[in-house]
C-alpha cells in the first residue's frame, strides 16, 4: 500500500451538508477499494488566485490515505463525475506504508 494526498477545490455555493455527503462518497470509494483514510482535513473557505468557474472563493479539503495504486484512478474518475468539485490534486506521499 502507499499513501496518498488529494487536495479539493469545492465550490462556495455548496451548502455543509451537501460538502459532506460528497466527503462520505469519497471515503466511501477509498474504504470500498481496500484502501484506510488517515485524515480528512478541512482547510475552509479560501480566496482564489484567480476564478475558477466563475468564482473568486473555494472551500478546500485534503484527504489523506493509504491505498493501492489502482484506487487512484477510481478516486479520481468518482471526483470527475462528481458536481461541486472544482478541481483536484493526488500527490503520492510514500512509496511502501505499513498497514496498521
Amino acid at each position: 500500500m502507499r499513501k496518498f494526498e488529494t487536495l479539493l477545490l469545492l465550490s462556495p455555493e455548496l451548502s455543509a451538508e451537501t460538502r459532506e455527503g460528497i466527503l462520505t462518497a469519497l471515503t466511501g470509494v477509498v474504504e470500498r477499494e481496500n484502501g484506510v483514510m488517515e485524515e480528512v482535513d478541512h482547510w475552509g473557505m479560501r480566496d482564489l488566485a484567480y476564478p475558477v468557474r466563475k468564482q473568486m472563493r473555494g472551500y478546500y479539503v485534503r484527504l489523506v490515505y493509504q491505498a493501492p495504486a489502482e484506487l487512484v484512478a477510481e478516486l479520481e474518475r468518482n471526483v470527475r463525475i462528481t458536481d461541486g468539485i472544482f478541481k483536484f490534486v493526488t500527490v503520492k506521499l510514500a512509496e511502501e506504508v505499513e498497514v496498521a
